[in-house]
């Protein structure tokens, strides 16, 4: 059974959204394949008030998002440093050219890095960690978390006082 998220467009962009702007804030929406993507599209409908940008490892997925910009990325993790390296690399030049306001993912190693690299631009930051880990954190999300300005789980269990916090799912 699917759930509507709990997760609100509100909670989201009022916790991320720089007040002098008076347009649309660009958003960039980062994810690597597989349940990563999945998750990002659950949350997509709370971005409506946003320009947004989506941006992860597969042309495939181009399809689902047809009616944003879109760009694809090296996939990569921890184990294949040249392929982080050159991710790494296209997430700066895009960040660097899309100056986003709020840059939100759900994981993994791309979102890391452009949260890493937006919030070096002065982007706002979200990131979901997966609903993937429910006995634990990610290893991304441990370690990105405390740089986010927006640190969530999915799981009410894995919520700690500074973070991440719970406020839903979007199963």
């Amino acid at each position: 059974m699917i759930r509507i998220p709990v997760v609100s467009r509100q909670t989201l962009l009022n916790n991320s959204m720089p007040q002098s702007r008076s347009v649309r804030p660009k958003l960039l929406a980062v994810s690597s394949g597989g349940g990563h993507w999945v998750q990002l599209l659950r949350i997509k409908r709370a971005f409506e008030d946003c320009e947004v940008t989506f941006v992860t490892v597969h042309q495939s997925y181009r399809a689902q998002v047809s009616d944003h910009k879109f760009y694809v990325v090296n996939d990569a993790n921890r184990w294949t440093k040249f392929a982080l390296l050159k991710s790494a690399c296209q997430l700066a030049w895009i960040i660097w050219n899309e100056k986003p306001d709020i840059v939100v993912s759900t994981g993994a190693a791309p979102g890391y890095l452009a949260l890493r690299f937006g919030r070096m631009m002065g982007a706002r930051t979200i990131w979901l960690d997966s609903i993937a880990n429910v006995e634990q954190l990610s290893m991304s999300g441990d370690r990105i978390g405390r740089c986010a300005d927006l640190w969530l789980t999915q799981w009410p269990h894995l919520a700690r006082p500074d973070g991440p916090h719970y406020i839903g799912s979007v199963l």
